[in-house]
């Protein structure tokens, strides 16, 4: 049976619902809890991929080796992204604008980029984010763009800036002991489909449908997407090094080599053709 909609528990929570049985295979947004999976988390960092489809080969390729160490308390199926960028009330260019605002981040880290920018986090799920928008809790989000309109938030932010900023990472896990459980046959089925090629699939399925909003929303009266100058996005990137740092500190903390673990990701988005 399929549970949609956080039937079973928070979108928070998910992971651990793979971990303790009260689902057997749960698509998790380990982002959702900053600083859990500090290796995993390098998929968010700004900036960093171009393509949802090439991204999620790249990261599902990556992360694996990591898995059993990081993810150990689950069997972990695939990895894979999408991408998006900041929608407002008003038009924002510039990082230096950020200060003072009200923003719903997508993620862990994107949530400390904008606190890094002077903004106030407001931590709530995508479902939640058109209320607190229309509400005047919060002032921007940090989403993909098709699914801006999926829940109405087109109706809320009309400016949507022409940028790759940021990357949502995520995991389809299952639980240990319902896997163990199954035959040799279930296993293979389950198996054939936990792949890198499948990572690349979802990538590339719910990345392409994600861009496709941008096309529409151009067409759709009352928005305006706010093109970036190169100096612009070069400001935006710069102002995204400290979590660079950050990152590379965390993840020498949990006791990898941090500048090592994020060379390969690089190293493997450029291979693909999917660094930013």
């Amino acid at each position: 049976m399929l549970f949609p909609a956080q039937q079973l528990g928070k979108a928070a929570d998910h992971y651990d619902m793979a971990r303790d049985g009260i689902a057997d295979m749960t698509w998790v947004n380990p982002g959702y809890q900053a600083g859990r999976f500090p290796v995993f988390a390098a998929g968010e960092l700004p900036m960093l991929m171009s393509s949802a489809a090439r991204g999620s080969t790249a990261l599902d390729a990556w992360y694996r080796p990591h898995a059993a160490r990081e993810m150990g308390d689950v069997r972990l199926c695939f990895a894979h992204v999408h991408t998006g960028t900041l929608h407002s009330k008003r038009a924002i260019a510039d990082p230096g604008q950020i200060k003072g605002m009200k923003i719903r981040p997508s993620n862990g880290t994107m949530a400390a980029y904008m606190s890094l920018l002077g903004a106030t986090n407001v931590q709530v799920s995508a479902p939640e984010s058109r209320d607190a928008l229309e509400k005047g809790v919060a002032d921007a989000i940090v989403f993909p763009w098709h699914s801006i309109i999926t829940f109405g938030i087109d109706k809320v932010v009309k400016f949507h800036n022409d940028h790759k900023l940021y990357a949502t990472t995520f995991a389809w896990t299952m639980n240990k002991g319902w896997y163990d459980k199954l035959s040799a046959g279930q296993k293979k089925v389950v198996d054939d489909h936990c792949t890198n090629e499948w990572a690349g699939k979802v990538g590339a399925a719910w990345g392409d449908d994600e861009d496709s909003g941008q096309g529409k929303m151009e067409k759709m009266a009352g928005h305006t997407i706010v093109k970036l100058t190169p100096e612009q996005k070069k400001a935006w990137r710069d102002a995204a090094e400290p979590l660079y740092t950050q990152w590379v500190a965390a993840a020498n903390k949990a006791g990898h080599d941090g500048k090592t673990v994020l060379d390969a990701l690089r190293n493997e988005l450029k291979k693909r053709d999917a660094a930013y």
